[in-house]
């Protein structure tokens, strides 16, 4: 009964697996340019000293929806949102570059130009700094920010930087736990011509959440049904246990 109660253990943990994965979606359902991810599993041998009689279940790298949320106009000068596909740069806390698609942007005391979480949005020279005080920012298609010095004239807008905007290949790309997307490789992604950002709008979280919750609440009875085999395979072994007591 062993075999029995370790694939129902190995089953019920990944499926707990999969319950916070589902969950974690829908905690972010409203969050700018989230992504949603999935989650895998499938049954392995277990090999050892002996035959691989055991089979248990293990967690594959897990996938993501790269599929584009719906975009709501905000009409604020620093928010912006990609068209198709693409990202654009950051630099993480580690100081590495990454990739996002959560367009809401700032300026911070210094004139950097930085996400809602305070990362450093990447140009073509690293960190973007913008000259401050600024009376405007406009920020193009092609990523180019154009400013207007506070107390200057309209027409001395100039550019100041150029946001670096990537479109590597899906598959070449991963999230990291930070919520982030860098390539597998580590290799610094080169910059896109093909990428085009909308102006005064933000990219919603692709998350389905009546989708979400209809997995949830599968795996809820898949874990359910897990434990109930675990239950199974105690009772058949003290069946085994009493009959053999009897037969000695």
């Amino acid at each position: 009964m062993d075999s029995l109660l370790y694939i129902a253990m190995s089953g019920a943990k990944e499926n707990q697996h999969a319950i916070s994965v589902r969950a974690n979606n829908l905690a972010n359902v409203g969050t700018t340019g989230f992504k949603a991810d999935f989650e895998q599993a499938r049954a392995m041998q277990a090999f050892g000293a002996g035959l691989p009689t055991r089979v248990f279940s293990m967690t594959e790298r897990p996938g993501h929806n790269f599929d584009a949320g719906p975009l709501v106009m905000t009409e604020r000068d620093l928010d912006i949102a990609i068209k198709g596909d693409g990202w654009f740069a950051v630099q993480s806390v580690d100081g590495s570059e990454a990739y996002t698609r959560a367009g809401s942007l700032q300026i911070n005391a210094f004139g950097m130009l930085e996400t809602a979480s305070g990362l450093p949005v990447i140009g073509e020279d690293g960190p973007i700094q913008l000259p401050l005080p600024l009376a405007k920012v406009e920020i193009g298609q092609d990523g180019t920010i154009t400013v207007l010095p506070q107390g200057a004239p309209a027409e001395a807008l100039f550019e100041a930087g150029r946001i670096k905007l990537v479109r590597p290949e899906l598959a070449q790309v991963e999230k990291s736990l930070d919520g982030l997307f860098r390539r597998k490789d580590g290799a610094v992604e080169d910059e896109s011509p093909d990428v085009v950002l909308i102006n005064r709008a933000l990219e919603r979280s692709n998350v389905n959440a009546v989708a979400e919750m209809t997995h949830m609440i599968s795996l809820q009875r898949q874990f359910e049904m897990q434990v109930k085999m675990m239950k199974n395979a105690q009772q058949i072994d003290q069946k085994q246990d009493s009959l053999l007591y009897i037969m000695g």
